[in-house]
This record gives structure tokens, sequence and C-alpha cells, in this order.
């Protein structure tokens, strides 16, 4: 079911591990052209483009694009008593791990009269996509809400796909998650469009353009950030789900094979990978997905992720090689199922899962941690979302008259060796008589 990519013997640089590594590229340069126009055509046409869409990708038609308050309140009201006890006890693990990644405020002393505080200030308004196509994700409201309002954010705006099944509306448990949440401006609006609607903000909708946007999706989602970038601040490019398994001879071939099904039943394009130097274990893996993955719900989703390009089971000759590949692969998840797990070896991922009893699927649900994560290779330099996405770095510098007349000459020094002497004469100017 999984190709095999057999990379014993072999010494490869760092550039030819990355030549190695199994992605889905044509499919996400096909999603940035896709993604970049239907931004394009919301920024023009607004309202219009967003109904088309809606038509054309989920459905529906005729909907409420902005999510009445009555909707929220049913849908709260109507909530399995289970799911919003566990989205309580999400949003309170979330919350208590949200609020250690918010920095406190510094000041240096740099000497008499001459300090430099650093404070983080919260983005004003922020769009968080959350998305409902093949699955419904309340666990994503609670992902993306949580950090905005432990940073601070004053506004928060939520979109999500309208459900043919529910009459175009969001989907209730999505609905009530934000209520939950506290969260009353919603939308009915799914994929690429969301995130250009948010960018560009919809008039006729009263949806005000937003300062960051974030929040997990397909190809197309992740590539519309792309699309919108500089415009306003994204989260990382948090696309379709990735695993990445390394594993040695101690690792249970049940729990490795389910755990890569567990990710490859989001999306076609999931991309589920296994790193071992143990064949037999490759070999027992094989076996448990042959008879596991035909017993899935979404055993055809499951197959199809599992058999394209950007999965695979990569033997390599030992540890240090497997190190080596997981880190130019730099997974969403990454899992490790070692007698040794040495995590600190392995430094790019969005997120690392140490041991038997640590799957992503609690990473999703209930770890604390936050599930929104880079992919694509973008936690070699990216994070996940977290309270500091939407927080600004701002340095407030106070210097007295003579803090600044102890640095006066240097300044002016400075200024002339770039040859900026108005720079200098700024400085001068607070000293003339």
């Amino acid at each position: 079911m999984l190709r095999t990519i057999d990379l014993r013997g072999r010494a490869l640089a760092p550039a030819e591990l990355l030549a190695t590594v199994p992605r889905a590229a044509a499919a996400r340069a096909e999603a940035l052209a896709a993604a970049t126009a239907i931004v394009a055509d919301v920024a023009a046409r607004g309202e219009v483009a967003l109904r088309e869409q809606a038509a054309r990708f989920d459905g529906v038609s005729g909907h409420e694009l902005r999510v009445p308050e009555s909707h929220l309140s049913e849908a709260l009201d109507g909530l399995d008593p289970r799911v919003r006890a566990a989205l309580e006890e999400a949003i309170t693990r979330v919350r208590a791990a949200s609020a250690a990644q918010v920095p406190p405020p510094t000041e240096t002393v740099l000497g008499p009269g001459a300090r430099v505080r650093q404070r983080w200030q919260p983005v004003r308004r922020v769009g968080l996509y959350v998305p409902g196509g093949k699955a419904v994700y309340p666990s994503s409201v609670v992902m993306n809400v949580v950090p905005a309002q432990v940073a601070g954010v004053s506004e928060v705006a939520v979109a999500s796909p309208p459900q043919r099944e529910f009459g175009g509306r969001v989907h209730p448990v999505i609905l009530a998650a934000a209520r939950l949440l506290g969260v009353d401006e919603v939308y009915a609006v799914g994929g690429a469009g969301a995130i250009g609607a948010f960018a560009h903000g919809v008039p006729s909708l009263g949806l005000e353009p937003v300062d960051v946007v974030t929040g997990p999706g397909n190809n197309f989602v992740a590539a519309a950030k792309r699309a919108v970038a500089g415009l306003v601040g994204t989260d990382s490019e948090a696309g379709a789900t990735e695993i990445l398994i390394v594993a040695d001879d101690s690792g249970d071939p049940r729990l490795i094979a389910a755990d890569l099904i567990s990710q490859a039943e989001h999306d076609e394009q999931a991309s589920a990978v296994l790193v071992t130097w143990s064949a037999e274990l490759a070999d027992a893996v094989a076996g448990e997905l042959r008879e596991r993955a035909p017993r899935t719900r979404h055993a055809q989703r499951v197959q199809t992720a599992l058999e394209g390009p950007q999965s695979a089971v990569v033997i390599v000759d030992d540890r240090a090689a497997a190190t080596a590949f997981s880190n130019a692969y730099a997974p969403e998840h990454l899992e490790l199922h070692l007698a040794d797990p040495r995590p600190e070896d392995f430094v790019h991922a969005g997120a690392v899962f140490v041991g038997p009893d640590s799957p992503v699927s609690l990473g999703d649900y209930l770890a604390g941690s936050n599930h929104v994560l880079p992919t694509g290779g973008q936690a070699r330099y990216a994070a996940g979302l977290s309270a500091s996405t939407f927080l600004r770095p701002q340095q407030v510098i106070e210097y007295d008259r003579a803090a600044l007349a102890d640095v006066r000459h240097a300044i002016v020094t400075l200024a002339e060796a770039e040859a900026l002497p108005a720079h200098g004469e700024a400085v001068e100017a607070r000293f003339e008589a």
C-alpha cells in the first residue's frame, strides 16, 4: 500500500536528502495558481464571488453568509453534553498551555536614564479559518480562538464552509464551539475564498479586513495564505496533514499503522511516512496497514493518501540516517517510536510526539498543545500556531538628556561614516544653546 524508498548504503548530503523527500509538489503548485485566482476574485467582486464559489465548491446557494446569532445559540443548545464536556476540557488545557507562550515585558537599563523596554502588543483583529469539508473540526475552533484570546486580541472572526446537509449553515458543532468561546462573528464561507475575504474585507457583509489570518485547511487554504501574505499577517501554511514516524525494532507495528491511518483519513493529499532501519518492522507495518486500512470508515480516502506520491516507507541504514532524513523532511507531526527517543536530536518538526502513548491524535484534541502546525517542510523555519502568532514585539526607547549626551558623539561619528549627516545633526540640535 505504501511505496518503499530504500536509502540504505547511500551517504546523502542535506540537499540530496531533500530531493528524496516524498512530497505532492505538483498538487501544491496547482493549488497556488487556483487559490490566487480565487482570492483575486473575492477582492474584486466580494459577496458575489463568495456566493458563486459556495455554489461551485460546497453545493449551496441562497444561504446566509454572515451567521445570525440565533444559529449560534441554537447550536450550543443542541450540543451533545458529552461533546460539550470534551470541548470544555480541551479549552481548559489549550488555554493553560497558551498562557505560557505570552512573554512578560522586560526592561533593559543601559545606563543612568537610558532604558529600552520590550513589550508584546496584540493585533487588533484576526480572521480564523476552521475547515469543514471532508470532516468537522470543532477542535480547530478551540486551537485558533483560545490563543488569540489569551494574547489579548479584541476582535475575533471565524469562517467555516457552509454545509449542504444543514441547508447552507456552518456545521452546528463548529457553531457551538464558537458560541462556547464567546465568538459571535462567524461566516459561512469556505476555502481560499474565506482567506481572501478576511484579507480584503467584504463591505456588504460587514466583514472588515483583519490584521492576521490563521487556521488549518487543505492545500488551497494554505496556498491562499501565501497569496495574501504582505497584505495581512498569516501563520504558517498549515495545509494537508503530514505524519512522519521514526521507529526502530522496538516499535509496535499495530500502533504505527493505526497512527499512519489516523492522519491519512484527513484528506487524499495527506502524507503518511515511516522511517526505519528495521526491514522487519517495515514489513510488519505494511501487513498491519493491509489489514486495518480497509476496515476504517474512510477506507477509500485512506487508501488514496497512502498510495499517493507524498506517502512512503523509507528504509535507512541506522538511527543517524533516520534523524537526518526527518530533519530534512521537517514534518508537521513527528512521532518517535524508539527505545531511546532523544527528541532533542529532531530539531525540525511542527510538534514532536514521544513514545507509544503520545499519538498525534492526542495533540489533535487534548494534549494542550496546538494542532495548527506548519506543513510542506516549513517546520525548518516556521512555528505552529500559538499566542505569539497574535503578538508583536515592540520596543519602547526612553533616554533622558544626560543619557543621550553619553552617546552623542558616537551617534555623530556613525552618522558621518554612513554619509547620513542629518542623523547626527538631529542629535546635536538638542545640545545647541
